[in-house]
């Protein structure tokens, strides 16, 4: 079904960009857990839109129910249902693109594959969708946290040419990031690089850019060779959010260009037990954690819909000139911070999970 994802923490996102409502059933979710709306709402409002005057202008609260699943503020094991209204829609702005498929937008291949589509803000190809898997990750956070200590923690690391220095990711927090409205915590490069998205906007455009997470205190022996190693089910999930074009883990495409003598990971003596002195591998070795923080990065693109004038075809082949109208993110990077932790959760959980069952 190619809107679940999981094994044994299973999540399915339902909704369209200017439907009633979206949202996500969780399925898996252990019984017994402490649990309600306000371990998921902070998520969810830091991926809303309207931040700042470099996201999109939309006006949702993005309140989140849990519908089921719950009595007295406890997890009963059953499905969770959890819902949040579209408030702010208004279809009408996208009346002229109705015929037009916006250039590397996903209107032309949704018309392609259903023979019919939502034709107003994106429907399903919209990033209004992730707030389903927002929501569902907080729940996958929480469970993480309290059962094996794991915390994650993702920050724009970059947003067109513009790189950040050095984080310590080991100690880095979210409050950290989010001093910010980029979310980048290197204080020299985030005024720069919201200042490039703002001109870009202005410009009618928009920009791309590399959004970095780190999860910490993962066990070792996390991950399931051969098909669904770690870095695999980790690719899966963050090359499923909107906008991503890359995604790479450790050294990444920079261990390529190293000698094994410089990449590998020598393993020594810590406190916890046996560590390695370097993390090239991004705390994954064989497609199992290693119990070395996991590290990673996912490249998104820059927004398809942008106001500048653009030369294209409708669907019956005529050209035609668009300038989108609507309200849109000039760069999605800040907003999907937490899209990309609550994914990278929904791995962890299902990986734990597993790893449980297999212990019996």
């Amino acid at each position: 079904m190619s809107s679940t994802f999981g094994t044994l923490f299973k999540v399915s996102s339902f909704g369209e960009s200017h439907c009633y409502g979206v949202g996500a059933t969780v399925d898996g979710c252990p019984p017994g857990l402490a649990l309600s709306e306000d371990d998921i709402q902070p998520q969810l409002t830091r991926r809303r839109p309207g931040q700042s005057a470099i996201s999109t202008p939309r006006d949702e609260a993005d309140q989140v129910r849990i519908l089921s699943g719950t009595e007295r503020g406890v997890t009963l094991g059953t499905p969770i249902g959890l819902l949040v209204r579209n408030k702010d829609q208004r279809p009408g702005d996208y009346k002229e693109m109705s015929q037009i498929p916006r250039p590397s937008h996903a209107d032309y291949t949704y018309q392609m594959k259903y023979g019919v589509r939502a034709s107003s803000g994106g429907g399903r190809s919209s990033a209004r969708e992730t707030i389903g898997r927002v929501a569902a990750g907080a729940i996958a956070e929480k469970v993480l946290r309290d059962l094996y200590g794991v915390d994650i923690v993702a920050w724009v690391s970059a947003v067109g040419a513009l790189r950040a220095g050095d984080v310590a990711a080991e100690s880095l927090t979210r409050e950290q990031v989010d001093q910010t409205i980029i979310r980048c915590p290197d204080p020299v490069i985030a005024p720069q690089m919201e200042a490039k998205i703002q001109e870009a906007r202005d410009a009618g455009d928009s920009m791309g850019g590399v959004v970095t997470c780190v999860c910490r205190h993962v066990p070792a022996g996390w991950g399931e060779p051969v098909f669904e190693k770690m870095e695999a089910y980790l690719a899966q999930a963050m090359m499923s959010i909107p906008a991503t074009k890359g995604f790479e883990i450790g050294s990444g495409f920079q261990g390529a260009t190293m000698y094994g003598s410089a990449h590998n990971d020598p393993f020594v003596q810590k406190e916890q037990g046996l560590g390695t002195s370097t993390n090239h591998s991004g705390g994954v070795q064989g497609g199992i954690s290693n119990g070395e923080p996991i590290i990673f990065r996912v490249a998104f693109k820059p927004p398809a819909t942008i106001s500048r004038t653009q030369r294209t075809s409708d669907f019956k082949g005529n050209e035609v000139e668009l300038a989108a109208a609507g309200r849109h993110d000039p760069c999605v990077v800040n907003r999907a911070v937490p899209i990309v932790e609550s994914m990278a959760a929904l791995v962890l959980i299902d990986c734990a999970l597993r790893q449980r069952a297999r212990r019996g």
